[in-house]
């Protein structure tokens, strides 16, 4: 019993420390210091404040982006020293963004501090800035957690759902997006049950996005993330709460968060895992009912 709970305790120790070095890494969450939506036309961006779109860190003058019928091209400012996907940029190029199967192309610049890529959204492009000097980055305070309890560790079911179903996911800016929901996590707590519907992503893991009734109190007031292993032959998924985590807009305001859908907001006091961060920089305002 005493070599379980040490190997609980130091398993919860590890995932915390993963946790901090994979958000605070050169180009971890919270290295994001812009999102810029990119309207069709031509635009000229870097630092300068005569720049269309104005970047808080970087060059003066990066280059001009266009947009044209869903295309995207890059013209880089002349004498800069750029990169594209990790190669030296020697010309005007066209663009993928993140909707692209490889992923989007990456334009770095500051000796590879700064990473410039295009994400889209809805209908939308936008032009996501990273850098290793970002304030949220520089001044980050660290994450406070509740202490971990092993009776946060649940043992649920997995009720799935007909397959090729999906629910819709609305994020912190405004889209909604038909996401896969492959079925649903249920889990007693003091005599009741709870339901938590899961997402698919495409990876090992089923993400569950959720709100309970510490957000906006002690935890982020547009909920969390909690990632949980796919279930196992008899429909059986392990749950640790102790492991649950604030979604990258509780760091940045850059980010584009999926907020709970409508039945993941839990009448429970989830009192583990991550609490709400505080930070005098970077940090994003709370927005719990965006839609």
């Amino acid at each position: 019993m005493a070599q379980a709970s040490e190997n609980f305790s130091r398993d919860e120790q590890l995932w915390r420390e993963q946790r901090r070095a994979e958000l605070t890494k050169p180009d971890g969450w919270t290295s994001l210091i812009g999102l810029h939506p990119v309207d069709p036309g031509s635009h000229y961006f870097g630092s300068d404040p005569d720049n269309g779109i104005r970047l808080l860190l970087g060059p003066e003058h990066i280059g001009l982006l266009s947009l044209d019928k869903g295309r995207l091209r890059f013209v880089p400012e002349s004498g800069v020293a750029l990169t594209l996907n990790d190669q030296p940029l020697k010309g005007a190029v066209s663009l993928l963004a993140d909707d692209y199967p490889a992923g989007p192309s990456k334009i770095g610049f500051d000796e590879g501090k700064g990473l410039l890529t295009v994400i889209e959204r809805g209908d939308k492009y936008y032009l996501r800035v990273r850098h290793a000097d970002a304030p949220a980055r520089t001044g980050f305070k660290g994450i406070d957690y509740w202490p971990a309890q092993e009776d946060w560790k649940i043992t649920a079911k997995f009720v799935a759902h007909p397959a090729g179903k999906t629910i819709d996911v609305a994020n912190i800016i405004g889209n909604i997006e038909a996401t896969p929901n492959p079925g649903a996590i249920e889990f007693e707590r003091d005599g009741q049950t709870y339901r938590i519907e899961a997402l698919d992503e495409g990876d090992d893991e089923l993400m569950l996005v959720f709100a309970d009734r510490t957000s906006g109190h002690t935890s982020y007031s547009a909920g969390r993330f909690l990632d949980v292993p796919r279930p196992n032959l008899q429909g059986k998924v392990t749950v640790d709460f102790n492991k649950a985590y604030n979604p990258p807009c509780a760091f940045t305001a850059f980010a584009t968060c999926p907020l709970p859908p409508e039945g993941n907001r839990l009448n429970l006091e989830i009192t583990a895992g991550e609490k709400t961060y505080k930070s005098d920089a970077g940090a994003a305002p709370a927005a719990p009912h965006a839609s």
